[in-house]
Order: structure tokens, then C-alpha cells, then sequence
């Protein structure tokens, strides 16, 4: 399979020279880029990563676990238990729902025609036109329209979730030009990301949604514009979807050899362990594996010895996400940025990567690790010396001179020399050994909770208390059901969480919605960690404003340093590749794209 690093190269990733442009001989395009230029002409013919060839028919079957109450996609209510495949589902596409434009997993962060056959914009970014198709129609042949537009906008601000609104705050105007036309006026607070965020929002049909009950959940069957509509629901266990055969797009470009089974089911279960035996059994027919010692000792079973099922590796050339114990700074007890660095020097990786993970693991430091937009190993540049100097003090030295690292242990599980470095490091924030407690300043021992929502998580964080046991400190872990772990969630009633913050080559305006001080308050928002700090505020808005290609990476290295040295989580670990375990019958295309890869370009081979 080609190297996806290769497709970033081949983009041209140098700055892009903007010409001043005035707004009235702007002129629409079939792709836009956040930076540079789109890697497809407008008369491509196919994806680069797709198969054009790939046989049409038959059915998958995906197993997932949870449950699902609701088939509305876009409400607060039921955010996390809508049905898989819907809409946003970055595994199996979206099925019923779709943007206006398609972002390409090929390109950093580059959206091509959908809905919106074209897209226009100045050279400030200051509005955005759609041009809809003329030929899109929902699933029930009624026209997309552009008050369907108009009315998600609508439904999304007043009902949709936190991240939807914020997307759509610096449209202080949207109205309909022409026949098919949609066009955005932003205020000042719109940045360079802003019309591409625009373009990945769905669109939903108005005729067919009441306003009154949009914020309600809901198991009757949606009406969507996507490949498939839905077939059966049986709440909270299965959902199958069936590919509607008058779907609009089905020969555009974009969609060649993408979608390409008749029916898609989606099973869910509550236990993983009757998830990966319903794989086993030939129940569904891909595994997603994200557990080094399930993925060594889990598959011994006939069908991988005889060759009927494949376990594959994939490259990628997207940074590692990152997944960390994430500390709640809204809690007094971790409110202190030397107390959080000393903890962040116990979890012993080492010894857990030995004995719990087979050695597969390779340690995460950074927030875009094996990616340019790293800080991990390379000193700050001097434009990002500049960017930082008005924050000094907020990136430690070694951070800035590139030669941080997360603490190494010599694995024994008991490293004297750690813990004593951890202890001075405590000592220095004012705490102080008791009998066999570590004491705070104000004369109470350190003892916080750890929630976690699964085994596989509770193992981890066992792993870390048994060496913050050492230091005297009284850690818990408490292991509570979906429901209520997403309510503490949301409401930041915890002191330590296990979170994945995912990671890309275009990071933009959801940083904000992560690490902006303006997050922090929202409940429901991802700031889990609870930062308000100018100089993340300042990074971020740089993230989103700059116009090449260097200064963006710049930005984002300087954004990078602040994070580290915040010391907000403690790193984990990350696989340095994609795992899949399939049945032989379901194909991959031969190309990788460079996000890694794609289950709706797999394809069910008919023999």
C-alpha cells in the first residue's frame, strides 16, 4: 500500500501568496483548501485512495459497543447515543446525512463539492457562497433547497449540539442568492477555517422535520440525502440501513467506489467481549483493534489459522491522538501547574507498556506526535520564539529547547530514582511526607478519584495509582455505567478522566471547543481539563488566522509547547500503525490515504 506521507508531499505544502481579491470577482470553485490549494483538479475523475471498480452489493455487518436511543444526529439530547452510521461517524461515513462539501481524508484539510456543487469566498475569508447542486434531492426525491440550508442553521443554533453553534457564530448574515445559491456573511471573528467548518455542516430537509419537536430524541426513521436510508430499527440493538438506488450522487466522482454495499447493519452490544465473539462467529465482519494484547493473544481461533479471517496493519500519516489521564484544573487539588507536572512523573509507561501491553505501545509527548506540527525533540523556531515572547514563563526550558520527553523508568515498577525526583517535585509545590501520606500545604492529604467507563480503562489507571501508592498518595478508581460517566461528564463532576483527544494536520477552530477559555464553563464542552489561559486563547486564534503553510506550522509547534508544559493530562501511549482484523470476503482497496484507512471504500467481494 503507498505510503500516505507521500500524498502530503505531493500537495505542495509551501505558503500559499494570496492575491488581494475583490469579493465581487471572486470566482466559485469545485474544492477548497485551509491552505494552499485543493491536490484535485475540478474534472477528476475518482478519488486517488478509492477503487472505481470495486464490486456493488451485498451486506456488511458492523458490531459496535453501547446502545442508541435516538436518530437525530445533531440535538443535544442523545448526543452520544444517536445510532452509529447517521451522520459524523468517522468510521462508517455518513449514511443518511451529508455536508455540503466532503472533506477528503487524503489531504490535511481540504473539502470538495457535495451538496454544494461549488464554493466561492474572498481573499479575507469574510463570506462564504454555496451554489447547491441543482440535481441534489433528499432520499424522498424532494429537492435540496436552499431553505433546507437556511432551516438546519436555524435547528442547529437554537437545538444543535455546543460545536455546531460555534462554527456558525460568526454568520451574522445568511441569505439565499439566486435559484440555488446560500450565502454566509461572517463578522470579525470569523477566521480562515470558518467557511470550510460551514461547508462540512449537514443538511437537513425541512419539510420533513417538525420544529416544535426537533430537540426531542426520536426512533422514527430520518429522511436524509445520503446513499442509504433507514430500513429497521430495533432500539438500543440494531439499526440496518439499505442503499437507496435513486441516491442523487451515486455516479458524481466523489462517491466512485465509496458506499458500495446494498445493506449495512450495525449491531450493538453492551459487553466487548460479546462483541469481539459475534466477529469471531462471523456475526459482523471487521474488528476495529486498539488492545496490543488482544490483538497477540485474542486471535487464535480456526478462521485466522485457515485464513478466512485477516488481521492487517495500515499505515497513516495523521499525528498520534493523544490519550491521556486528563486532570480537572477546575479542582482545587490540581489547580496548581507544579503539582500536576509531579504527577504527571508516576505513570510508570514502561512497566505497564512490559507487562500489560506486550511492548506494542510507543510512549505520546506530544499533542501531534510523529507529525511536523510537533514540538517533541526539535528546539522552538525563531518565529516561535516570537509568538511566545509575550507568555514568558508559560513553556518550560527544556520544552522550548526541544529537549523534553515524559519521565522514562528503568520498568521495574518501583524506579527509586523517579519517585525521588516526584517527591522533590512535590516538596516544591509544598507538600510534605505525614506518616505515610503525602500532605498539602493546607494539611490534607493528596487523595483524588479516577472515573473511568470500561475495564480496559481501569486497567490503566490501576497501573497509575500502584505507583502514586508509593508517594503516599490515596488515588481511586471507580468504574461507573455509559450513562452516568457521560452526566459527570459533561457536568466536569470528576477529578480525573481518561480522555483520547484526536489529532490531525489541520487543527482549527475545535481546539477552541478543547483548550479555549471559553469552553471552560460549557457543560457538555470537550475542555475537560478545564484551561482558561490567554496564551492558549492567543495560540489558537494564530491556528486559525495564519495564511501559509510555515507560519501555521509554527503556531501550532508554539501551541504545542503551551500544552506540554500546562502539564493539563498525563500522556499515555499511542500504536504506531491501524489495526484490522476482517473477514477475507471484505476488500480493501489498494491505496491508503493519508488519514489512514477508509471502511466505506471497502467493498464485499461476490465470489
Amino acid at each position: 500500500m503507498r505510503n500516505p506521507l507521500a500524498a502530503l508531499c505531493a500537495l505542495g505544502l509551501a505558503a500559499a501568496h494570496f492575491a488581494a481579491a475583490d469579493p465581487a470577482h471572486a470566482q466559485p470553485a469545485h474544492a477548497i483548501a485551509m491552505q494552499g490549494e485543493p491536490a484535485l483538479p475540478d474534472d477528476f475523475k475518482t478519488l486517488p485512495y478509492a477503487n472505481p471498480d470495486a464490486p456493488q452489493g451485498g451486506t456488511m455487518r458492523y458490531c459496535v459497543f453501547g446502545n442508541f436511543d435516538n436518530l437525530n444526529p445533531v440535538i443535544v439530547r442523545g448526543a452520544l447515543t444517536t445510532a452509529r452510521g447517521i451522520w459524523f461517524d468517522k468510521e462508517f461515513g455518513n449514511l443518511v446525512f451529508e455536508p455540503l462539501m466532503q472533506r477528503s481524508p487524503d489531504e490535511p484539510f481540504t473539502m470538495y463539492g457535495l451538496i454544494a456543487k461549488t464554493i466561492e469566498t474572498d481573499d479575507a475569508r469574510s463570506y462564504v457562497e454555496f451554489q447547491l447542486d441543482p440535481d441534489a434531492k433528499f432520499s424522498d426525491g424532494q429537492p435540496i433547497r436552499p431553505e433546507d440550508v437556511l432551516f438546519t442553521v436555524r435547528m442547529l443554533r437554537e437545538y444543535g449540539r455546543p460545536i455546531y453553534a460555534n462554527w456558525l457564530r460568526p454568520a451574522v448574515k445568511i441569505e439565499k442568492v439566486g435559484k440555488n445559491g446560500v450565502r454566509f456573511t461572517f463578522d470579525k471573528t470569523a477566521d480562515r477555517e470558518t467557511p470550510l467548518l460551514i461547508a462540512g455542516l449537514p443538511v437537513l430537509p425541512e419539510h420533513a422535520f417538525d420544529e416544535k419537536t426537533f430537540d426531542k430524541t426520536t426512533l422514527k426513521p430520518v429522511i436524509g440525502s445520503g446513499p442509504y436510508v433507514i430500513a429497521d430499527v430495533k432500539p438500543g440493538r440494531e439499526i440496518t440501513y439499505k442503499k437507496n438506488p435513486d441516491y442523487w450522487a451515486k455516479d458524481r466522482p466523489i462517491r466512485k467506489g465509496v458506499f458500495n454495499y446494498d445493506t449495512i447493519v450495525i449491531d450493538y452490544y453492551r459487553d466487548s467481549n460479546a462483541q469481539f465473539e459475534a466477529f469471531k462467529k462471523g456475526n459482523c465482519y471487521v474488528y476495529l483493534e486498539g488492545d496490543p494484547g488482544h490483538w497477540r493473544t485474542a486471535y487464535d481461533f480456526p478462521a485466522v489459522k485457515d485464513g478466512r479471517v485477516i488481521k492487517e496493519t495500515f499505515e497513516t500519516g495523521a499525528p498520534a491522538n493523544m490519550l491521556a489521564f486528563v486532570f480537572n484544573t477546575r479542582k482545587p487539588i490540581f489547580a496548581d501547574r507544579k503539582v500536576r507536572k509531579a504527577l504527571s512523573m508516576l505513570f510508570d509507561f514502561e512497566w505497564a507498556n512490559k507487562t500489560l501491553y506486550y511492548g506494542a505501545y510507543q510512549r505520546t509527548g506530544s499533542f501531534f506526535q510523529n507529525s511536523e506540527l510537533s514540538a517533541l525533540g526539535r528546539p522552538a523556531s525563531d518565529k516561535e520564539k516570537a509568538l511566545l515572547a509575550p507568555y514568558p514563563g508559560d513553556v518550560d526550558p527544556d520544552v522550548m529547547n526541544g529537549t523534553y520527553a515524559p519521565t522514562v523508568t528503568d520498568g521495574s515498577g518501583s524506579d527509586r530514582k523517579v519517585l525521588r525526583a516526584a517527591l522533590k517535585a512535590f516538596e516544591d509545590a509544598g507538600y510534605s511526607f505525614k506518616g505515610r501520606q503525602l500532605v498539602g500545604p493546607n494539611g490534607n492529604p493528596m487523595t483524588f478519584e479516577i472515573m473511568v467507563q470500561s475495564s480496559s480503562q481501569a486497567k490503566m489507571a490501576e497501573a497509575y495509582t500502584r505507583t502514586l501508592g508509593r508517594l503516599g498518595i490515596a488515588a481511586t478508581v471507580r468504574l461507573v455505567d455509559d450513562s452516568q460517566y457521560q452526566a459527570r461528564k459533561d457536568a466536569f463532576d470528576y477529578d480525573m478522566i481518561i480522555g483520547a483527544y484526536s489529532a490531525s494536520l489541520s487543527p482549527g477552530a475545535e481546539q477552541s471547543y478543547r483548550w479555549g477559555s471559553r469552553a471552560k464553563d460549557i457543560n457538555g464542552s470537550f475542555n475537560y481539563a478545564g484551561a482558561s489561559d490567554p496564551a492558549l486563547d492567543d495560540m489558537i486564534n494564530k491556528i486559525v488566522t495564519t495564511r501559509s503553510r510555515e507560519d501555521f506550522v509554527a503556531a501550532v509547534r508554539a501551541y504545542d509547547r503551551l500544552l506540554i508544559s500546562g502539564y493539563y493530562v498525563v500522556p499515555l501511549f499511542h500504536l504506531p500503525e491501524q489495526r484490522l482484523a476482517r473477514w477475507a470476503f471484505i476488500k480493501p482497496p489498494q491505496t491508503t490515504p493519508l488519514y489512514g484507512y477508509q471502511l466505506p471504500t471497502f467493498w464485499r467481494d461476490p465470489q
